[in-house]
């Protein structure tokens, strides 16, 4: 992979990306205009209007939110067909802006997805593994499933929200204002309270139970219906194999991914890969992009040794007698 040229994305001071709204430079210019200038140098260079691009980002612009290196970051992805496709649903912009491997990252975690997990079941359950084989496809289909949502929805993003209509309640208005991850960095001319950046962990982990909790419902559905065909063709297994039960085994991994899930991805996507690996090696892809694969590939597998430790604890699961720890 070639070396990027792309601008690092002008940022806020690390002490005052996160405290207060302060928009305003040290010659007493406002951020604001300072970011619409940037913005409308760059189109000028490339030769386009602002009514040429989509009505969040052309907005975002006029209203001074988003700097010049967003515009030619966009206007880079635009030259990939695909991408300029993919450009066309917001989640995707917001998220393809702020960061150049999201694509990657997406890749990485569905890629390595299945394998991690089936080996940290196995790591777990050693020679119990193929005695609860039912068990242990259920835990794969549901990580399988929720895996794109955990790079998705704690991604930090570029914020091209519109404000909420005046009438909109404060609560709405709160979230809505929130970043995407927690720990993001914020561009230049944006500031996130520290209430904003928590309401950002308590918006995540209500989607990721959610997701969680649905992404179980099919997982355990599909389980027990091959356990009831084993039992069906083999009658001498009937006894042998339980019915996974469906209403605590799901509610009880969307907890887990309203809580485990989400703080580790705000804090893999928001600390480790942006705040840490990116700034080292910005300019080196191949490396950058290695480091996060082997992050990630950690961070998977630890997770599906704790969703295991955890449903044990809570009881949805059972080890055999002479497995047990």
């Amino acid at each position: 992979m070639a070396e990027s040229t792309t601008t690092p994305l002008p940022t806020e001071a690390a002490a005052g990306d996160s405290s207060d709204n302060n928009n305003h430079d040290g010659d007493g210019g406002s951020a604001e205009d300072k970011n619409r200038e940037e913005a409308m140098m760059v189109l000028v260079q490339a030769k386009r209007s602002v009514e040429s691009l989509p009505q969040d980002l052309a907005a975002a612009i006029r209203a001074g939110r988003i700097p010049g290196a967003v515009v030619s970051r966009f206007f880079e992805l635009e030259n990939s067909r695909f991408l300029r496709w993919l450009m066309q649903f917001d989640g995707f912009r917001e998220r393809l802006l702020a960061d150049d491997l999201f694509l990657a990252k997406v890749g990485m975690e569905c890629g390595v997805g299945m394998f991690t997990k089936t080996a940290a079941e196995y790591e777990r359950r050693r020679e119990n593994f193929f005695n609860e084989l039912e068990v242990v496809f259920a835990d794969v289909v549901m990580a399988i499933i929720a895996d794109f949502m955990l790079v998705f929805l704690p991604a930090p993003t570029v914020s091209l929200r519109s404000p909420l209509a005046g009438n909109a309640g404060h609560i709405a208005k709160f979230f809505h204002n929130c970043p995407d991850n927690a720990f993001q960095v914020a561009l230049a001319g944006t500031s996130y309270s520290l209430l904003q950046r928590l309401g950002a962990i308590a918006r995540n982990g209500a989607k990721l139970f959610v997701v969680g909790t649905t992404s179980s419902l099919v997982g355990t559905a599909v389980t027990n219906a091959l356990i009831n065909a084993r039992k069906a063709v083999d009658k001498s297994s009937a006894g042998e194999v339980e019915n996974v039960p469906i209403i605590s085994t799901s509610v009880a991994y969307g907890v887990y991914m309203a809580v485990s899930s989400n703080l580790r991805y705000q804090i893999l996507a928001g600390v480790v890969e942006q705040r840490i690996l990116e700034p080292m090696l910005h300019q080196h892809k191949l490396m950058l992009g290695a480091l996060c694969f082997a992050v990630r590939t950690g961070n998977t597998f630890l997770g599906s040794l704790l969703w295991v430790d955890y449903a044990r604890l809570i009881g949805i699961q059972k080890a055999n007698e002479e497995h047990k720890d």
